[in-house]
């Protein structure tokens, strides 16, 4: 998946959850936060961002802010609707009879099912900008919305459905996925449960660049 219109600047404070006071060309510019999650250890003041400019009629912001370069030189992309797009791209490439994005599964809305053959598919996407080591976090705050969709995994598997849990990893270099039971054990004891039930559990590398997101090759359902 691709943006249009990138440019650079440099962070200078979040607001709120959803609005950043970001630098461009020397004047502060409000820009629009494409992630709720904390992201403390990215946005950090003088970090170099990314920006790109929707144009869509009657915003408060001209920008949104999608990706970060983190202090060690680390590209991140925190566009929390990128995780969705680039999946969705990705599953056009696994060979599957039908796709059917936002599926209504139980009380939950997954993000994708899957027909191949007689194998039906359930799939909920994540996108993980959390890094340690070279090793993915997730959450990196509390997620009851998540905890809740590996509960429908696991009944899914129940009823004869492959079930996924895809944690799209937003930054190169990393393939491994581990629960932040700091931030949320709940979410992590949930997490282990799935897989016992035998949800699969899918990381999902990635290459990033200012402009671009793509789910590395070789990668297979």
């Amino acid at each position: 998946m691709r943006y249009d219109n990138i440019i650079s600047g440099k962070f200078l404070e979040r607001l709120n959850r959803f609005v950043a006071h970001v630098e461009i060309d020397g004047r502060t510019e409000a820009v629009h936060v494409k992630n709720t999650g904390r992201c403390r250890e990215l946005l950090l003041p003088g970090a170099c961002v990314y920006l790109t400019e929707p144009g869509t009629p009657g915003r408060k912001t001209r920008y949104d802010l999608v990706a970060v370069r983190k202090g060690d030189g680390k590209l991140f992309n925190i566009d929390s609707q990128a995780p969705n797009r680039v999946v969705k791209e990705w599953l056009e490439d696994q060979g599957f009879d039908r796709i059917r994005p936002e599926y209504t599964y139980g009380d939950s809305r997954l993000d994708f099912r899957m027909e191949r053959g007689e194998d039906r598919f359930l799939m909920e996407v994540k996108g993980c900008t959390l890094e340690i080591d070279e090793i993915g976090y997730f959450p990196d705050a509390p997620t009851q919305r998540g905890v809740k969709h590996l509960r429908e995994l696991i009944r899914a598997v129940s009823e004869g459905y492959r079930a996924i849990a895809a944690f799209v990893l937003q930054m190169d270099g990393v393939k491994e996925i581990r629960p932040n039971v700091v931030t949320h054990p709940e979410f992590g004891e949930v997490l282990k449960e799935a897989e016992s039930a035998g949800v699969r559990i899918l990381p999902l590398s990635c290459h990033v660049e200012p402009d671009s997101l793509i789910i590395l090759p070789g990668q297979e359902i």
